[in-house]
């Protein structure tokens, strides 16, 4: 028996929408990452691009448990000495790109390379319940059905 392997003319990529509303950011993100990868198709191919594209919105509207939304930080430097900075997730969501919670949540799901920045170009995530890509009729994906813990009744 041999292992299968996909060519790129047989990888088919849909489009599915996926409505953040009151869902948990962690468990949200794990979803998104797999299917970014393509492993929740029986063909997967680990080198190669075979994710669907996925776009996110309402992402200002996850939700966090325990404790995470005031003690959770966000870290960056700035390329100068004793220059680090942080956030706090609440400070995330309530500032001006509330997505990229979930952006970076989704980011460290990924395995690092080439790859996995070619497959997190096809995220798309936004704030508010509007997005550009309705020509695409993008199917859409119960996340919160999937699993009671998916989403946070608080």
């Amino acid at each position: 028996m041999t292992t299968y392997s996909a060519k790129p003319s047989e990888i088919e990529k849909k489009w599915v929408l996926i409505d953040a509303e009151g869902l948990v950011v962690g468990r949200l993100a794990s979803i998104i990452a797999s299917r970014l990868r393509g492993k929740h198709k029986p063909t997967f191919t680990p080198h190669m691009d075979m994710g669907d594209n996925i776009i996110v919105i309402n992402a200002d509207k996850v939700k966090l448990t325990g404790r995470k939304l005031d003690q959770h930080r966000f870290y960056w430097h700035t390329g100068y000495p004793g220059g680090i900075k942080d956030r706090t997730a609440r400070e995330l969501l309530e500032g001006r790109f509330p997505g990229r919670v979930l952006e970076n949540a989704v980011r460290r799901m990924m395995p690092g390379g080439p790859l996995t920045r070619a497959q997190l170009k096809n995220l798309r995530v936004y704030a508010g319940s509007e997005h550009p890509h309705e020509a695409q009729s993008p199917s859409k994906l119960d996340v919160g059905a999937m699993n009671s813990k998916n989403v946070r009744v608080k």
